[in-house]
């Protein structure tokens, strides 16, 4: 049997994987969005399921403040002696430190400080009892992997930070991962940058401060330079099965056209890892993922297919759901009218670094529909609510019902850097069929009202919303929002949203 890659598609960048028995546990970054790092379950491998978030409150995950890229960097998740352990950089706040739980679904403790600087934080726990904390950082000793050991009951640190490996001169050394495999350390990270000359390197020691042998075969991975649909490979942890196979998942890209561009973010790939004769690990085929490759020799699980609608007739928002930084507490609801998600604009706009009315979903998918039905009828001069494509507060395109001169208009919007442009369409009272026609190059937006057809108010180039053109490491995110400048907006109610894939 074959798979294909990725095998968790859209912005989720920076996987770190654990097995506990045969089940297997995978954590990704989640940046300035809100709950902070999901998880997701599978038994094979390749099919994976979201089961929650492991930072879930806004004392575990405080963002006020964060801008676009800032918040949670890189987790690594482990387990150890019955506990999940996730260990995260909040670069806009705490820094690094951990959180535990007996249940990878949470509930997850309270942050736990570390007081190592740096990023990518990641824990092993050795067979003595010690525990040893690596980040990558710019220390005292130049750029590389820092390490120390810490109390895993309280964060404390038990030594002194202390360099462990620069890498093998690639920009960036980061992501590191120290596993002990039949009685050595070996260190695994990324180096390069997380762009197209991304690649990971291998190390190891016959201690865990070194000095730290690098594999001749550097890099095990990497699709730098390669006539591909997967670029920018990077970022690996690695897992052993339950019946001895090896396998690695990382992070990549997949550019749309030329010059290369992405917008669906860093996305999870799986890879096989096989050893050499001297006992060095090579990931994937050749060191190279592919878009199509053969399955782990698991039995096959496969989860329940995600139905198109959402109609928020439940108590509480699925996981697919994320917000803008910490929500307020009156921005958004589902039980101010039963069977609707209710959005009151709160004053901040998609174009600050806020937390507006704002509940969306990550694009992953490259052709898909994107549908929403809504009712609003704007009161306030100014205020507006409707569908958003978003990369970050300066770039983004939106779709909305707005009140300007004391009547309602539709507008679409693209916010690209600088340059804005708007176009308002006259518009009757609602409700509000608001579409959004996601293909590989370009996003078209359509309105309709009652039994008229659906009108198209406009598009707008996916390269646009791009990483090589916005900036940043997270992804598109495709959202219901609402604003208003007086801080007290009128509601906003979404009956229903439908994210429909098109291409498989």
């Amino acid at each position: 049997m074959q798979y294909n890659n990725p095998v968790i598609p859209g912005f989720h960048p920076d996987p770190s994987i654990c097995r506990v028995e045969e089940d297997y546990y995978l954590v990704t970054s989640t940046f300035e969005y809100f709950p902070g790092v999901p998880v997701f379950h599978s038994k094979d491998l390749v099919n994976w399921h979201q089961i929650g978030h492991c930072l879930t409150t806004e004392q575990q995950l405080p963002l006020a403040g964060a801008g676009s890229s800032g918040g949670i960097y890189a987790p690594t998740i482990r387990h150890h002696d019955g506990w999940y352990y996730m260990t995260t950089t909040n670069v806009s706040g705490i820094g690094n430190f951990y959180v535990r739980s007996q249940h990878p679904a949470g509930p997850w403790s309270e942050s736990i400080p570390v007081s190592q600087s740096g990023i990518d934080p990641s824990l092993l726990f050795d067979d003595d009892g010690r525990v040893y904390f690596q980040t990558a950082s710019s220390g005292d000793q130049g750029d590389g992997v820092y390490q120390c050991e810490i109390d895993i009951a309280t964060g404390a640190k038990l030594t002194e930070s202390r360099l462990i490996w620069k890498g093998t001169g690639g920009a960036h050394p980061e992501a590191p991962h120290l596993y002990k495999i039949n009685g050595l350390y070996y260190l695994i990270i990324a180096e390069g940058g997380t762009e197209y000359g991304h690649m990971v390197s291998a190390a190891r020691s016959a201690d865990p401060y070194g000095p730290f042998e690098s594999c001749p075969n550097n890099p095990v991975l990497s699709n730098r330079s390669m006539k591909s649909s997967i670029h920018a490979t990077g970022h690996a942890d690695l897992v052993q099965a339950q019946d001895g196979s090896w396998w690695a998942v990382c992070l990549g890209i997949r550019p749309v056209s030329y010059p290369m561009r992405h917008h669906l973010g860093r996305e999870v790939f799986l890879a096989p890892v096989t050893w050499t004769d001297d006992g060095w690990p090579i990931l994937g085929n050749g060191a190279r993922v592919a878009p199509v490759m053969d399955a782990p020799k698991l039995a096959e699980v496969r989860w329940p297919t995600k139905p198109i609608r959402d109609d928020f007739d439940d108590s509480r928002l699925g996981l697919d759901w994320i917000f803008l930084r910490n929500p307020t507490q009156d921005s958004w609801s589902l039980q101010e009218r039963p069977g609707n998600l209710v959005l009151r604009g709160n004053g901040s706009s998609l174009d600050e670094v806020g937390a507006p009315a704002f509940v969306g979903r990550r694009l992953c998918h490259f052709t898909c529909d994107i549908t929403a039905c809504m009712e609003f009828e704007p009161t306030v001069e100014g205020e507006e609510a409707g569908l958003t494509v978003r990369m970050n507060e300066r770039y983004h395109y939106d779709l909305a019902v707005k009140l300007i001169n004391g009547r309602r208009a539709v507008v679409f919007r693209r916010t690209v850097g600088s340059m804005r442009t708007e176009q308002r369409f006259d518009c009757g009272e609602g409700p509000y069929v608001l579409k959004v026609e996601a293909r590989p190059e370009t996003f078209t937006f359509f309105v309709q009202q009652g039994q008229s057809d659906a009108m198209e108010a406009g598009s707008g180039e996916t390269h646009l919303l791009s990483t090589e053109v916005a900036g940043g490491f997270t992804g598109v995110i495709v959202a219901m929002y609402a604003s208003s400048p007086t801080g007290t907006g009128t509601q906003a109610r979404f009956d229903w949203f439908d994210y429909q894939p098109l291409d498989g």
